[in-house]
């Protein structure tokens, strides 16, 4: 198995075991996020589907019916666990289809009105890539709405001081790729319309409960799986160290990048 292979499947397996409880957690957390890059896009798109990679339970579903009715989806996920719950989610409706597979390299035979991603692109592997391969299948006059959590958020909140306490464990991984998304986008024949930071509350019980959900149902999952309890207990020991001992609010501002495609490249 190469290395990009290894990844990915650890980052599959990871999402297979968080599935009920990211759902139940992230996805009412996530919903104002998920609202506005849906809305992002025009209701008067080109023909062909829309496409939602790294679409998890798929909680994009409901929105993007509701604004586009009558439009083809398209879901895909890594996860077969996600995309059994996307499915789910699907069920009934004939418009709707879900694809387990990778969502960093998209098929442009597809020839979409438009991509939406809420949230994942920072999970792959070459995120300037990925964008690229969304961005490839869009038809002339289709949409990109793309939503992702930047390197560093606000500080103080639950986000940063966790990375703050995980990067005197594990390494960071190479950022630079976010420089690189808006001119990677452009030399494909995009204009970007819109590149925001959307910024929404959000509210945890306390801290302990934000780091068991990010550890055991979000994306530290597969670092959790890999390192064992013993790692995780002492970081949750440093991060309750450094936590509010109360409920917890905090407003994190993500990315959010819009891009029409406007010509070939």
């Amino acid at each position: 198995m190469t290395e990009h292979a290894g990844y990915l499947a650890r980052i599959a397996r990871g999402w297979d075991e968080a599935v009920d409880g990211y759902e139940a957690y992230y996805v009412p957390r996530f919903a104002p996020w998920v609202a506005a890059a849906v809305k992002a896009l025009p209701q008067a798109l080109p023909e062909g589907p829309v496409l939602v990679p790294c679409c998890g339970t798929f909680p994009e579903l409901d929105v993007l019916t509701e604004h586009l009715p009558g439009r083809e989806i398209i879901g895909i996920d890594l996860s077969a666990g996600m995309a059994a719950r996307a499915r789910r989610r699907a069920a009934g409706n004939p418009l709707v289809h879900v694809i387990e597979g990778d969502a960093s390299t998209l098929d442009p035979s597809l020839s979409a009105a438009a991509v939406v991603s809420v949230f994942g692109l920072q999970q792959l592997p070459e995120p300037d890539a990925t964008i690229l391969s969304w961005a490839g299948t869009l038809r002339p006059d289709g949409l990109l709405s793309v939503v992702y959590w930047p390197a560093s958020t606000e500080p103080g909140g639950a986000f940063t001081v966790l990375s703050d306490v995980l990067r005197a464990h594990v390494s960071a991984g190479d950022r630079s790729w976010e420089t690189r998304l808006v001119p990677t986008l452009e030399a494909q024949g995009a204009t970007v319309e819109r590149d925001e930071e959307p910024s929404f509350p959000m509210v945890h019980p306390d801290a302990d409960t934000f780091f068991t959900a990010h550890t055991r149902t979000g994306p530290l999952r597969p670092l959790a799986d890999s390192r064992g309890e013993a790692f995780i207990e002492r970081l949750r020991e440093e991060f309750l160290r450094r936590a509010p001992a109360r409920e917890w609010r905090h407003r994190p501002p993500a990315r959010h990048i819009v891009a029409r495609r406007t010509s070939r490249a």
